[in-house]
């Protein structure tokens, strides 16, 4: 399946200026929650424990296709608009675009580690493993808090509401255009995470303004279940850690 891109030229017809890029701050609250987790939970692992290997790799992978994805669809969406619109936003731009691909260096030497430490479940290995995705935490980390103050706030003033939701609706696709081979049902883990990243005073408003009542529904019924399973699974002997 493919998604057609955006224009980055001039405003599309009958689209006008100026759009909530709250949304984003929620999936930045997801990847800091998950980066911060992870290398606990690989170092987790008992040395040679292939089984519990196995379970925390296959959220590794998850979490590093993630990565990829999130970071892609902005690069196709985001920056030349961006510079287009706002010429004085061209310094801000240029330091996004070195940190995607600061942390795609980093997601380039973490990633071969994962089949052979899955394979063998090994200490040395696991450490080496945690230790580099520690590494790459710290980058994301001063990378998402720089386009949340430098960014975000020119995307809300020069982007559509409709460019903007473009970003959303092509994230949707490719998890679902990949879910056989994430081998998770990642459209339940994704809306999973992104109730827990919203605070829990705020999340009934929030779920009943934000999710249509189809997949609210779908949600109660069957997808929480599938998201409850899926933390059970990476937590089984403790409390699922609060993201926000």
């Amino acid at each position: 399946m493919t998604t057609r891109l955006p224009s980055s030229g001039p405003m599309p017809d009958g689209q006008h200026a100026g759009c909530d890029t709250s949304g984003l701050i929620l999936v930045h609250r997801i990847f800091r929650w998950l980066y911060r987790e992870l290398p606990e939970l690989v170092r987790g692992v008992p040395d040679g424990d292939r089984e519990r290997a196995a379970v925390v790799g296959r959220y590794a992978h998850l979490d590093f296709y993630a990565l990829h994805l999130h970071h892609h669809t902005e690069d196709i969406a985001l920056w030349d608009r961006l510079v287009a619109r706002d010429p004085g936003c061209s310094l801000h731009v240029s330091r996004m675009r070195a940190e995607h691909a600061a942390v795609a260096k980093h997601l380039a030497r973490i990633e071969p580690q994962l089949a052979p430490w899955v394979e063998t479940a090994d200490a040395g290995r696991r450490d080496a493993f945690a230790a580099d995705i520690e590494r790459l935490r710290d980058t994301l980390n001063v990378h998402l808090a720089g386009e949340e103050a430098d960014i975000l706030p020119v995307a809300g003033a020069v982007l559509s509401q409709q460019e903007w939701d473009w970003m959303e609706e092509h994230t949707r696709a490719e998890l679902r255009a990949h879910r056989k081979e994430l081998g998770k049902d990642v459209l339940a883990l994704q809306l999973g995470l992104l109730l827990a990243s919203v605070p829990e005073d705020e999340r009934e408003e929030w779920t009943r303004e934000n999710v249509p009542p189809p997949i609210r529904v779908l949600y109660l019924l069957l997808m929480k279940r599938q998201y409850d399973r899926d933390m059970r699974e990476l937590y089984p002997d403790r409390p699922v850690p609060a993201m926000v």
